[in-house]
């Protein structure tokens, strides 16, 4: 159920069912200070926030008819969208109730970072319906912070979680990265361990990679920054796999780790092939049929929006497409790679062909065969991306 503020302040449809479910991504492009490492579109200008508030929201009219099944997921990503004032976050909610059917216990994530929390947001935040906060810790480390250009410090990092959890908040996930130069492996522990130590029922961890056009991009090629060493990655990544199961998590997709019970619902519906609609500039959306995605501009999707034009360009997938995203996604999530699914939802053919493939994966304990699923091994999933690719039809 959601709180009683929620309630009063959404006028939308409500419905509970149990069959497919959509989930809505809202791009909040703003944030204080750029992150070194980040090629996410963002502003640190945040004079355009009101606007893109009011045009988040006649998107979200504009594209009510995008997604026909009742929404289970609402994720406020970015961006920095603890940025949003009371009243802006609370217009946007009142919005998406109002044009699509949200379900009674749907999942509502904000993205926050650990200077914007505060007792009184926090106190807020639940009132208005937010019952999951994904925080961006990185590091529990002011060396590591102070790299990444990270605007928050380490005391904040531990002391919001801590706030977080005093206001009621159970459903937490927070942010991890490793393979910087700055993090030695006993480092690297003491984040997770620190994590775990904090009854974090949810960890996602990134590898640092270095994205082209980045401030750390250019400081490496000028040679300011030590790049990143990839057989650090590797091995603090075979770690971190150690770490999580002995602490009771399940490593349910490439980069999440979750205990029973709390994974991230509107993720998963990626890693499931579900049906989801973004709005924002940049956001991504998926119908089943096409993928979309708007302009990463801001005062060209704000221009675009107030004509009344969606400022998006649409790639209508085929049916081989389609199939190798399935095997993408699926190869990334501990349940793996159905060959049932794909022969029930393609042909035989392909599942012979995928077989095939896998053989060498099978052979050299990269992969498993299990309830006729091609599972990754810990082995393996160091090599996801590449081996998703190489079965590809």
């Amino acid at each position: 159920m959601q709180p009683t503020k929620q309630q009063s302040i959404t006028t939308g449809k409500f419905t509970k069912v149990n069959h497919n479910m959509a989930g809505i991504y809202i791009h909040i492009p703003f944030c204080r200070k750029a992150c070194h490492y980040c090629n996410f579109h963002f502003s640190t200008s945040v004079k355009q926030k009101a606007a893109m508030v009011s045009a988040i929201c006649t998107e979200a009219a504009l594209q009510q008819s995008y997604i026909q099944e009742p929404v289970d997921t609402i994720y406020f990503g970015g961006g920095t969208p603890s940025l949003l004032s009371p009243a802006e976050l609370e217009q946007i909610l009142q919005q998406v109730f109002k044009q699509f059917t949200v379900n009674t216990d749907a999942e509502i994530t904000l993205e926050a970072n650990p200077d914007d929390i505060s007792t009184e947001k926090l106190t807020y935040w639940k009132n208005a319906g937010i019952n999951r906060l994904s925080i961006g810790i990185q590091s529990f480390f002011a060396e590591d912070l102070q790299w990444m250009n990270r605007a928050h410090t380490a005391d904040q990092a531990k002391a919001c979680i801590q706030l977080a959890q005093q206001a009621g908040f159970n459903n937490i996930t927070i942010d991890l990265i490793y393979g910087t130069p700055t993090l030695t492996d006993e480092k690297w522990q003491q984040n997770v361990a620190t994590a775990v130590s904090l009854n974090i029922p949810h960890i996602s961890c990134y590898a640092l990679t270095v994205e082209p056009k980045t401030a750390l991009d250019k400081m490496i090629t000028l040679h300011k920054m030590e790049n990143v060493n990839s057989e650090t990655q590797s091995r603090q990544f075979t770690q971190l796999m150690q770490w999580a199961d002995d602490a009771g998590f399940e490593h349910y997709e490439i980069s999440n780790f979750a205990k029973p019970g709390f994974r991230s619902r509107h993720n998963s519906s990626y890693w499931q092939g579900k049906h989801y609609l973004g709005l924002g500039p940049s956001a991504h959306s998926f119908n089943g049929i096409s993928r979309q995605w708007n302009i990463a501009n801001n005062a060209l999707y704000l221009k675009s929006i107030e004509g009344n034009v969606l400022p998006v360009e649409v790639e209508t997938l085929t049916n081989t497409q389609q199939l190798n995203e399935y095997i993408m996604i699926r190869l990334r999530t501990m349940e793996g790679l159905s060959l049932n699914e794909i022969a029930a939802r393609w042909d035989i053919n392909a599942v012979h062909k995928l077989r095939a493939g896998a053989e060498k994966y099978l052979k050299n304990d990269m992969m498993v065969l299990n309830n006729n699923s091609l599972i990754l091994t810990r082995n393996g999933r160091l090599f996801a991306d590449g081996i998703a690719a190489d079965l590809f039809c």
